[in-house]
């Protein structure tokens, strides 16, 4: 179906007509819109972690249960200059000899959330504190930018 044809000229229909012209020329090939297995494995951790973020008056604070994870397991950085990055591996304890497990409900592997931060976040003012199992990651606010007055230009007489 040709959307031109139609009078459906907009940036839209463009798109979706090259979208079904593609999916028409690889028919045959299942791979081309699949997904990347790091893809997959990355949008499997982000919605296993969940993160409760407030906004107060001087930051923005980052909340993410991380339960018997030490400091060590845990990774925060900053992508981009404006992608604050949260990640790290839960690994499941070694069994100890003559001991099995019955029944293994808590969550292990790898955990991540990706947040990008507002324009007026300070990258440069980060902190994090992991306790009672609730890591807390405060972004500092940047100060508002001050308003600018206005310039008084001496007038000459020529």
């Amino acid at each position: 179906m040709d959307f031109r044809v139609m009078g459906l000229e907009s940036p839209l229909f463009h798109t979706l007509q090259h979208m079904m012209d593609l999916s028409d020329d690889g028919a045959g090939d299942k791979t081309h819109n699949a997904p990347t297995r790091s893809y997959v494995r990355d949008a499997k951790a982000m919605a296993a972690t969940p993160a409760d973020v407030k906004e107060c008056p001087k930051s923005y604070v980052f909340e993410i249960d991380m339960p018997g994870l030490k400091s060590g397991d845990i990774k925060v950085q900053v992508e981009d200059d404006n992608v604050l990055l949260i990640s790290g591996e839960r690994k499941r304890e070694e069994e100890k000899e003559g001991s099995k497990y019955l029944r293994m409900e808590r969550r292990v592997g790898k955990f991540m959330r990706k947040f990008i931060l507002p324009e007026n976040a300070n990258t440069d003012a980060i902190s994090a504190v992991c306790q009672d199992g609730v890591l807390s990651v405060t972004v500092q606010k940047l100060p508002p930018p001050q308003p600018k007055k206005p310039k008084t230009i001496e007038v000459k007489v020529a």
